[in-house]
C-alpha cells in the first residue's frame, strides 16, 4: 500500500459495518443480518482504494467467501469509479470490466452507481459508456445508495432525483426497493409498509428490487419469501423479474447459492438456474436498434417470459 493508497482510504474509505448500519431507517436487526455483506463490500471498496492495481484487486477479492464475493465486486466498482471521478487518464473500470471483472460486470455496476452518488456524479450520464443493457444497474445502484444514505429525502419523502428520465427514475426505484430490503433486516410486513407508502405506479420497481435483494443477499427462509410474495400478489411478474436478475447475476459470476435458488422457486416457480438461463436469453435477445432503452427491453422480456411460465404452471 502505498501513501497515496492510505490517504485515499483515509478520505474516501468506508470505516466499519457498524458505521453503515447505525443509521436512520435501519431496524436493529439490520446489521445483524447483513453485516456479513457490508463487510465484504467493505473490503473490496477499501482494498481498490488502497491499490488498485488490478492483480493486488483480484487476490484480495478471492479471499471473499464465494457467496458474498459478489459484494467485495460490488465494492471493487465503487472504488474503481471513484478513483476514476478523481483522476484524469484512461479511466480503470472499463478495463476491469473487460477484464478480471467481466464475470461480475453487474455487480461492478451497481457499485459504481454507489460511487456515483458519493461523488455527486449523475448516473444516467455514465451508462452510454458501460455495456447497453447491463450498463443501467448504474443507476440501480445510485437508487439504493440514496435510500441507504438520505433516508429522509428518498424513504420517508419518496423524492425522485428530477435529472432522471422516465425510465432511469424506474431502475432508481429497483434500487431504493433493494435497500428497503436490507435496511429492514429481513422483517417482510416492514418492506410491504414502507413500499405501501409510496404512489401505487411505484410499487411495481420496488417490489422488484426487494425481491431481488432477497434473492442475491439472502436472509429469509422458505416461509419468510413466500410472505413476502403474498405481501404484494398484484405484482409478482416484477418480483419474478427482480429474482431473475440475482439469478443471472449468480449464474455469470459462477457464485450460486441456496437461498438465490429457494427465492426463484418461490417466487419465479424455476430454479436459479433456469431463471438465470431465460435472462441470459433475454439479455441475447436485446435489440441495439429499438429507440427504448435496452436494459428496459431485457427487463420487459424477463418479466413476460415468467408470467407465461407461471400462468402456464397454473
Amino acid at each position: 500500500m502505498t501513501v497515496f493508497g492510505a490517504l485515499r482510504e483515509t478520505v474516501f474509505g468506508i470505516p466499519s459495518a457498524a458505521a453503515v448500519g447505525n443509521r436512520r431507517g435501519f431496524t436493529p436487526e439490520a446489521l445483524t443480518h447483513f453485516e456479513p455483506v457490508a463487510n465484504a463490500l467493505i473490503a473490496g471498496y477499501n482494498g481498490t482504494l488502497r491499490d488498485p492495481r488490478f492483480p493486488a484487486i483480484t487476490d484480495k477479492v478471492a479471499a471473499v467467501d464465494p457467496v458474498l464475493r459478489g459484494f467485495a465486486y460490488e465494492g471493487v466498482g465503487m472504488g474503481l469509479a471513484v478513483l476514476d471521478t478523481l483522476s484524469p487518464g484512461r479511466p480503470r473500470l472499463p478495463d476491469f470490466v473487460a477484464g478480471p471483472g467481466k464475470r461480475h460486470v453487474a455487480l461492478l455496476y451497481i457499485g459504481a452507481g454507489l460511487a456515483y452518488a458519493r461523488m455527486r456524479r449523475f448516473p444516467e450520464a455514465a451508462v452510454g459508456g458501460l455495456d447497453r443493457v447491463l450498463g443501467w444497474f448504474a443507476v440501480d445502484g445510485y437508487g439504493f445508495h440514496e435510500a441507504f444514505f438520505h433516508w429522509a429525502n428518498t424513504v420517508e419523502r419518496h423524492r425522485v432525483p428530477s435529472r432522471l428520465s422516465a425510465y432511469g427514475a424506474q431502475v432508481f426505484d429497483q434500487g431504493v426497493g433493494r435497500a428497503l430490503w436490507f435496511t429492514s433486516g429481513t422483517d417482510v410486513e416492514r418492506v410491504a409498509r414502507l413500499i405501501a407508502a409510496y404512489p401505487a405506479d411505484r410499487h411495481g420497481d420496488l417490489w422488484s428490487g426487494a425481491a431481488a435483494a432477497c434473492a442475491y443477499a439472502g436472509g429469509a427462509d422458505a416461509g419468510l419469501v413466500a410472505a413476502l410474495l403474498d405481501l404484494a400478489p398484484d405484482h409478482r411478474r416484477r418480483m419474478a423479474g427482480g429474482v431473475a436478475m440475482a439469478a443471472f447475476g449468480r449464474e455469470l459470476a459462477g457464485n450460486q447459492a441456496g437461498h438465490t435458488d429457494l427465492a426463484c422457486k418461490v417466487i419465479a416457480e424455476h430454479s436459479a438456474e433456469e431463471t438465470a438461463r431465460i435472462a441470459d436469453l433475454a439479455y441475447r435477445a436485446a435489440s441495439p436498434l429499438s429507440v427504448a432503452p435496452a436494459h428496459q427491453i431485457w427487463r420487459a422480456r424477463i418479466d413476460d417470459e415468467l408470467a407465461v411460465v407461471h400462468s402456464e404452471g397454473k
